[in-house]
């Protein structure tokens, strides 16, 4: 189950907020494509009862279950977790949500949502010391671009490695699961852009 960090003092409402939010973006998506529980569970191989309780804002899915939906609605990450925001918007880390899982050593924080005229979209990612991630492949052609602010990552593909340390950038194409690791004793941080082409 993820939980919400906030840099503030309203974070029950903020959690109430993300989940609200997915529960209303989820049933949207799904309504506009005529999508039944069943029909919905087979394309994203996530329960049509947690389905159902996503939508009804009872449950607070993980990120991998997130990514499953956006996998099996080939939306992006993004749109079921973000507002619509305005062409023009200043980002402020202090004033951001984080979705969190792992124990709550793996942070995402969604900076710019999917943008259909760019093909992209961005995210601030913190990992705190021994964090292992995997995410699942994407579908189609995606490709994942990761720029280190602090630390060290190091990313796992099939059966290679790559140790990334602050500055150090990469992109990869997403066709298989990954992994992001910091194996250091600090947190490490780093930009996460993904496109899709």
């Amino acid at each position: 189950m993820y939980t919400i960090l906030y840099n503030g003092n309203i974070w029950g409402n903020m959690m109430k907020s993300i989940q609200s939010q997915i529960a209303e973006n989820l049933k949207q998506i799904r309504k506009l494509r005529g999508y039944s529980y069943d029909q919905l569970a087979s394309l994203t191989g996530v329960s049509k009862g947690m389905l159902s309780q996503i939508e009804k804002g009872e449950s607070s899915p993980t990120v991998n279950t997130l990514w499953k939906i956006a996998n099996g609605l080939q939306v992006s990450f993004s749109s079921l977790v973000e507002e619509n925001k305005p062409a023009v918007s200043v980002i402020r880390l202090h004033e951001k949500s984080a979705v969190m899982e792992d124990g709550e050593q793996f942070q995402v924080y969604p900076y710019f949502p999917f943008d259909s005229s760019k093909k992209f979209e961005i995210y601030f990612i913190e990992m705190k010391p021994g964090c292992i991630h995997t995410s699942d492949r994407h579908h189609g052609s995606v490709e994942e671009y990761v720029l280190v602010c602090e630390g060290e990552a190091k990313v796992s593909i099939t059966e290679e490695s790559y140790l990334l340390k602050k500055g150090d950038s990469m992109k990869f194409q997403a066709a298989h699961s990954h992994t992001y690791a910091n194996e250091t004793n600090q947190i490490t941080s780093f930009y996460l852009l993904i496109y899709y082409s």
